[in-house]
C-alpha cells in the first residue's frame, strides 16, 4: 500500500491491527486499553494521520473556536478589539478566528451561513451596516452571537455599543468652550451605524449651543479610511473656512491634519482638530490629536464576556450594554497659552453608564 496516499481511519486501523471503532475512540480521547491506545497512536504517527477537525467538532458538539467579524482588520480600533477579545476567549479555552468582511452586509450573511455549518462555537460581529436581511440571518442563526454596535430594539441578541452621539457632544462642547464657532464635521458614510449616530450627535450638539450649521461645513467621506479622509478634507477646505474640524474617527482626523499642514495651516491656532476612537495614532501625530475615547477595549472585553456567558448558559437573559465616552485632550485642539484645560476631560455624569441597559443614541 503506497505510503503517500491520504491516511484515513481505515489505514490507521489496518496498521494498528484494530477496528475502526477502536481507532475512533482513541483519537477522540475516549477510554481504550493501554495496548490499543499505544498501537493506534503509533500507527497514526507513522502514517502522519491528522484527525478531521470538522468531523470531530460535529461529534463532540464544539470546535473550541470563536469567530470575530469586523469591517477592516487594518483599522486600529478593530486591531485593539481583536487583541482584547483574543485574551478573554483564550483564557476561557477558545481560539479566536478573525474575518474581515468589509462594510457589505451580504459578506456578513455569507460568513454567518458558513459558520452555521459548524466552523465555530460562537460569533462576535461588528457590522457597519445593519439591514433587514442581516437581521433575519442573525435571528435564525444556530450560533450564539454578540453584536458590537447598535441593534433594533426588537432584536433579541446580546450587544454592546458606544454612545457616539454623547461622544460627539463632548467634542463640540470642548471646542465651543475654547471659542470655536465654525465647527466643521468630516463624517464617514451616513448609511452606516456609526455614520448615522455621529451625524445625529453633531447636529444635536450644535443645535444645543445655538451654533450655525452651514452645509459647506459638512462633508461625508466615502469610507472611514485615511485615503477617504484626504479627499474629504480637501473638499471641505476648498469650500469653507472652519475654525475647527471634528472627524468621525482618528483615521479621518490624521488625514485632515496632513491636508491642513500641507496647506500651511497651523493646528490648533488656525483650525482646531478633534478625532474619535482615541487610538494610538492620535497620540503619535505632531501635533497629537484630541480624540473621543469610545471605549473600544471595554466594548471588546464586554462582548467577549457576554459570548462566553451565552455559551455557558444559552437561556440567559439578553443583555444590552452601553459604554460611555470620554474626551482625551491633546495638542490639536488647545492653543498652548491656554492653560484652562486639563490633559484629560471625562464625560459628565449620565443616566446611562457603562454596563447599564441600552438607552438613546447609537454606536
Amino acid at each position: 500500500m503506497a505510503e503517500n496516499r491520504k491516511s484515513t481511519l481505515v489505514l490507521v486501523a489496518e496498521r494498528a491491527g484494530v477496528s475502526i471503532a477502536s481507532v475512533s475512540r482513541v483519537l477522540n480521547g475516549l477510554p481504550a486499553s493501554v495496548s490499543v491506545t499505544e498501537r493506534v497512536q503509533r500507527a497514526a504517527e507513522e502514517l502522519g494521520y491528522v484527525a478531521d477537525a470538522t468531523a470531530r467538532s460535529l461529534k463532540v458538539g464544539k470546535t473550541e473556536q470563536i469567530a470575530l467579524a469586523v469591517a477592516d482588520v487594518g483599522n486600529p480600533v478593530y486591531v485593539a478589539m481583536m487583541h482584547e477579545i483574543s485574551r478573554v476567549v483564550t483564557d476561557a479555552g477558545y481560539r479566536l478566528v478573525v474575518s474581515s468582511t468589509g462594510s457589505d452586509p451580504d459578506e456578513q450573511i455569507t460568513l454567518l451561513s458558513s459558520l452555521n455549518r459548524g466552523y465555530a462555537d460562537g460569533l462576535i460581529l461588528s457590522p457597519l451596516r445593519v439591514t433587514e436581511p442581516l437581521i433575519d440571518q442573525l435571528g435564525s442563526s444556530r450560533l450564539p452571537i454578540v453584536v458590537i454596535g447598535s441593534l433594533p430594539a426588537d432584536v433579541e441578541l446580546d450587544s454592546v455599543r458606544a454612545d457616539s452621539a454623547a461622544g460627539m457632544g463632548l467634542a463640540i462642547k470642548h471646542l465651543a468652550k475654547h471659542g470655536r464657532a465654525r465647527i466643521a464635521f468630516i463624517n464617514g458614510p451616513v448609511d452606516t451605524v456609526p455614520g448615522a449616530a455621529r451625524l445625529s450627535g453633531y447636529t444635536s450638539a450644535m443645535h444645543k449651543r445655538g451654533m450655525a450649521m452651514h452645509g459647506d461645513l459638512q462633508v461625508n467621506a466615502d469610507d472611514f479610511t485615511f485615503a477617504a479622509g484626504l479627499t474629504a478634507t480637501t473638499t471641505l477646505l476648498d469650500q469653507a473656512t472652519p475654525d475647527a474640524i471634528v472627524c468621525a474617527n482618528d483615521l479621518l482626523a490624521v488625514a485632515a491634519l496632513k491636508v491642513m499642514l500641507k496647506r500651511g495651516l497651523k493646528v490648533p491656532e488656525d483650525i482646531a482638530l478633534v478625532g474619535m476612537d482615541d487610538t494610538d495614532i492620535a497620540e503619535l501625530t505632531t501635533p497629537s490629536i484630541t480624540s473621543v475615547n469610545l471605549g473600544s477595549i471595554k466594548r471588546a472585553r464586554t462582548a467577549a464576556k457576554l459570548l462566553i456567558r451565552r455559551l455557558a448558559d444559552p437561556d440567559a437573559p439578553v443583555k444590552r450594554v452601553v459604554i460611555e465616552p470620554k474626551l482625551t485632550v491633546r495638542e490639536s485642539s488647545v492653543v498652548t497659552h491656554d492653560a484652562t484645560e486639563t490633559k484629560r476631560a471625562s464625560a459628565p455624569p449620565s443616566s446611562a453608564t457603562a454596563g447599564h441597559a441600552e438607552g438613546g443614541g447609537a454606536r
